[in-house]
């Protein structure tokens, strides 16, 4: 069934994550996208790791749903192909350095030429200007100059380390797709195409921002200060394992207590009481308490027992364990699916469920030049005509 952007056409340009994965966001919702991959090796990330025939994890994981056109951009008639395409879209993104697509014949003013109400959306790593806007740049590199990596870190074993995902990349990309949507409503209500700038630098400090810069957001004398979220993370060791738990409110840490059956501990106001928890030497002699009490308990035994008692706790999943996760399973959250060339794909079905516009979670991510004759023929091309444009190695 068509989904909420049916009749949204879109044109990706883009490699790697952020702007592969905000494309393919858009057709998760049921736009169509067209995803142009150089010919050759296509996109680098095709030959990425857990990689079988022609595809590789990484790529199956941000290109589900496309149709694939390989396509040399570095040839005139293979621009011209792309004017084409982009003359019948409503959406194109791109993420190479700035000033690359100027120099490709493929800019903004080029593209609009052809499709003025455009929406043109340009994923970079800084932004099209200022001081680093022309370095390489990695999901990594983002994390360490947007705070992430500052806050990564165990208090009891102050050692910084990286959020090992690239959650720089992924910020961007559904940052970039809602801006995308926004930019279609914009346009409906009469206000015509638009250049979305995208900087994965302002996209990662923004999704760091609400918790990371607690403590950098009021900059007035009278503040009361207090711990951040990324001080008071924790997890909590058991008898043979870990579990997180997070106990905010007075109820939960008075249900804290008796789970571990520490009554001793509401009755005494040092601990029993929000007043008394708010002083340091008190709060750290509770914390000295709590790590002795779980590490008496089986993980398994102290979670039924916070479950019992309403404390909001998790067990500490390694990667089969949530692929087996009771929760994840009920919530339909993973689906696996025969791809006709690349095998049996496991997928993470699209979290957003829409009950007037649900869309089709079994599309497949393209193979290399998949498409290119379904998108040709969609133009004008006869046999002749393809086969002539592939002899001279514009299309694959």
């Amino acid at each position: 069934m068509p989904g909420p952007l049916d009749g949204i056409r879109v044109v990706d340009v883009s490699q790697v994550l952020s702007g592969p994965l905000t494309a393919m966001i858009l057709a998760d919702q049921g736009a169509d996208v067209i995803k142009v991959e150089r010919t050759g090796i296509g996109d680098i990330m095709r030959v990425g790791a857990y990689r079988t025939k022609t595809m590789s994890a990484f790529y199956a994981n941000a290109n589900r749903g496309k149709r694939c056109i390989a396509l040399d951009l570095r040839q005139d008639r293979g621009r011209e192909i792309l004017l084409e395409l982009v003359a019948q879209a409503d959406v194109f993104i791109q993420n190479f350095r700035p000033g690359a697509v100027d120099r490709m014949g493929i800019g903004e003013a080029d593209l609009r030429a052809v499709k003025p109400d455009l929406i043109y959306l340009s994923i970079s790593g800084y932004g099209q200007s200022g001081p680093y806007h022309g370095r390489r740049v990695y999901d990594p590199i983002i994390q360490g100059l947007t705070g992430h990596v500052a806050v990564q870190k165990n208090p009891e074993v102050p050692i910084l380390d990286l959020v090992r995902n690239v959650v720089a990349d992924k910020a961007s990309a559904y940052t970039a797709a809602q801006a995308v949507t926004a930019a279609l409503f914009a346009r409906e209500r009469g206000a015509g195409g638009q250049h979305i700038d995208m900087p994965m630098l302002d996209a990662s400090l923004a999704f760091f921002w609400p918790d990371g810069m607690m403590a950098h957001t009021m900059l007035g004398e009278d503040v009361t200060p207090g711990p951040t979220l990324y001080e008071v993370y924790r997890l909590t060791e058991t008898a043979d394992g870990h579990l997180v738990y997070f106990a905010a409110s007075q109820e939960e840490h008075l249900a804290l207590f008796r789970s571990l059956g520490r009554q001793d501990l509401i009755d005494d106001p040092r601990y029993g009481t929000g007043k008394g928890r708010q002083d340091r030497e008190n709060l750290e002699k509770l914390g000295g308490i709590l790590y002795d009490e779980f590490r008496r308990w089986p993980t398994e035994e102290i979670l039924e027992r916070m479950v019992a008692e309403d404390v909001p706790v998790g067990p500490v999943h390694d990667i089969d364990a949530v692929l087996a996760d009771p929760q994840i399973a009920h919530n339909d959250a993973i689906y696996e699916r025969e791809h006709p060339v690349v095998g049996t794909i496991r997928q993470c079905r699209p979290a957003a469920r829409f009950d007037k516009t649900p869309t089709d979670t079994g599309c497949m991510p393209p193979l290399h030049g998949e498409h290119t004759d379904e998108v040709l023929t969609e133009l004008g091309y006869d046999d002749d005509a393809r086969e002539a444009l592939r002899a001279a190695g514009v299309v694959k």
